[in-house]
């Protein structure tokens, strides 16, 4: 403990403490810190002296969340995106460990901004994380809103459908690297029991019904193979062959006949959606484990309709969804 300055009075000889001078309320703009007095600053998160709070147990994953920045993607065609990307940056941190350094995971992040970025991409940013923050594992997860060009059915006009994407990475301690690639998809869900009632009030009764029709969504997760490379552009190819009826960008009188159409010629339940994207997902060798999540937000009902499956590789996508609600558009 630091002792208490104090003076002594000349004549009578008794000491007295000397009050503390009170710190200036100012910003000093010219101050620059040099090395030694960086050195002299406290580091909490390193001391010897910081003790652990709490038990002292592993933490799974420790780091920052939604730090965002623009950064290059590369389209099917070759041309180069620019976009908004939120960033998560993890790792794990041992016991006996007071913390990280969080300022570091974005930091070594920015180390890497002029790249452009695929899944593969990941691999290095999470080498990086084990090595400068001393972890065992690291995980990394990119999300954007992916623009793809869209051609109205019939009318041939054109616009731009957007698509909410995340590219994930995970490096292990043994330095396993796996990439994941989860890609939301909008489509219209006719209900095929709304559409055979309504054909028999016209058949039986002559009258005139409506099927109804929802807004849905189906998040897909894929997990790809070491060395393969599968676009969004592919993925989203695979969902439109899958369920046909996508929703719809530039949109005259005739698109809206052509869609209505198409959810006549294609009708499905929750659950028919589910089984006709894994089949176009378990068709595809570049992916080696998959889940899919469907959500039908009802016309009828005042709740919505789920489904989700997925391929059951061991050690892979479990089949848990944290919020259906997060699926609803």
């Amino acid at each position: 403990m630091k002792s208490i300055p104090t003076i002594s009075h000349p004549r009578s000889g008794k000491s007295k403490a000397i009050a503390p001078k009170r710190p200036l309320r100012v910003y000093d703009e010219s101050f620059v810190p040099t090395d030694d007095y960086r050195v002299s600053m406290p580091d909490m998160q390193n001391a010897a002296s910081s003790a652990i709070q709490g038990a002292n147990v592993p933490i799974l994953k420790v780091g920052i969340s939604n730090f965002r920045l623009p950064l290059k993607y590369i389209t099917e065609a070759g041309d180069t995106l620019l976009l908004e990307t939120s960033v998560t940056g993890t790792v794990s941190l041992e016991a006996n460990h007071k913390g990280i350094n969080m300022s570091r995971i974005m930091r070594v992040f920015y180390e890497f901004e002029d790249r452009i970025f695929t899944p593969d991409r990941l691999h290095e940013v999470l080498k990086a994380y084990k090595e400068q923050l001393q972890a065992q594992r690291a995980q990394l997860k990119l999300t954007f809103s992916y623009p793809i060009l869209k051609s109205s059915l019939r009318s041939g006009l054109a616009g731009w459908q957007y698509y909410t994407v995340a590219y994930e990475g995970r490096l292990d301690a043994r330095d396993r690297f796996r990439k994941y690639i989860h890609f939301d998809f909008i489509y219209s869900s006719a209900c095929p029991c709304s559409l055979e009632l309504s054909e028999h009030a016209r058949e039986e009764r002559n009258i005139y019904g409506i099927p109804h029709s929802q807004r849905s969504t189906a998040r897909i997760s894929i997990e790809i193979a070491e060395g393969e490379h599968l676009s969004l552009e592919a993925l989203q190819r695979h969902c439109i062959e899958a369920l046909k009826t996508e929703t719809q960008v530039m949109v005259k009188r005739e698109d809206e006949q052509a869609f209505a159409e198409l959810n006549g010629a294609y009708s499905k339940f929750v659950e028919d959606a589910a089984r006709l994207i894994y089949e176009q997902l378990e068709a595809d060798t570049r992916i080696i484990d998959f889940q899919v999540a469907c959500a039908h937000l009802e016309s009828l009902h005042s709740h919505d309709a789920v489904a989700v499956i997925n391929k059951g590789v061991p050690g892979g996508f479990t089949g848990h969804v944290d919020d259906f609600k997060a699926l609803i558009r």
